[in-house]
């Protein structure tokens, strides 16, 4: 460890732990010391998708490298990168499952300083269900959290509910609910009096989230965004929230949430913001996490 002139310590010199959550669209990194404190983040749009010529080697360096100097500097990449797309693919780990099951599969780029994080899966009947990065999310809420049982929601383009039970996810469900409204707003009949741009109307979108509790059917429901809006009684901006509301509260409507325990939920601020206004309507208790969660998810699997 070395000492700068002005006898302060050197940072760089420090050995860290480098903490990524490698995505589909894009990436983001975290340097923490010794005691899990975030020094610095990163982000950039080059997801798995968007690495040029497939050089995640390239990209990495190009990011972390100044990261990665410090002798004993350790990695992890959880994420898109361990895919049949990513870097390398490295194989699901069956649930139920904790954190020594993910620490005994983690795939070493670099034996010793960079590791793929594995993601999880799970059989439903005869139909299996996966999930890349929200596991390490999982982990650190339930580590911010001071949980080791719980339901856990991770909303996004494939939103997830997560069980955990002892400390290990027990099962999870997918819904393809930010796809979704991607395809709905922007590419159907609901997009020519639709503004998917405009921000939330906290009412409108509880109107919908209370139409979906009623049981009529997504594909019924969806259909009458567009029949309210040429009745003048919803305006494109109102529309948008109203289409949200209604596949947020579909999702509710096919979960049984559990009597008393808060719901954790994990995103971005925007998407979990609906998410406890839907879930608060419905009479559970929510606390919500954003990217500290991948940050204490990585130390927790390099503990």
């Amino acid at each position: 460890m070395t000492l700068p002139q002005d006898g302060a310590l050197d940072e760089q010199a420090v050995p860290h732990l480098i903490a990524i959550d490698w995505g589909t669209s894009s990436l983001r990194g975290a340097r923490l010391d010794e005691a899990g404190l975030v020094l610095e983040e990163k982000s950039a749009p080059l997801g798995i998708l968007n690495v040029p010529n497939g050089d995640f080697a390239g990209v990495f360096a190009s990011l972390f490298s100044e990261w990665m100097k410090p002798a004993g500097s350790v990695c992890l990449i959880s994420g898109m990168a361990g895919s049949r797309q990513g870097w390398v693919e490295e194989p699901y780990v069956a649930c139920p499952a904790g954190l020594e099951e993910l620490k005994q599969h983690l795939r070493w780029i670099e034996p010793g300083r960079i590791a793929l994080v594995p993601g999880l899966s799970d059989e439903q009947g005869d139909v299996p269900d996966v999930m890349r990065g929200e596991e390490v999310q999982i982990f650190g809420a339930m580590r911010l959290a001071g949980l080791t049982d719980g339901l856990f929601v991770l909303p996004g383009t494939h939103s997830k509910w997560a069980t955990v039970r002892g400390g290990r996810i027990t099962g999870f469900r997918t819904c393809m609910t930010g796809e979704f409204y991607g395809l709905l707003s922007q590419h159907s009949i609901l997009a020519r009096t639709l503004d998917a741009e405009a921000p939330l109307d906290e009412a409108v979108f509880l109107r919908g989230v209370m139409r979906a509790g009623e049981g009529n059917g997504l594909l019924h429901d969806a259909f009458g965004v567009r029949a309210l809006a040429l009745f003048d009684r919803l305006s494109p901006a109102q529309s948008a929230s109203y289409l949200s509301g209604l596949l947020i509260g579909e999702e509710l409507r096919a979960r049984e949430l559990p009597a008393g325990p808060e719901v954790i939920v994990i995103g971005a601020p925007a998407l979990t913001a609906r998410y406890a206004l839907a879930l608060e309507r419905s009479g559970a208790r929510v606390r919500t996490f954003g990217a500290e969660a991948t940050w204490a998810g990585s130390r927790a699997l390099r503990e």
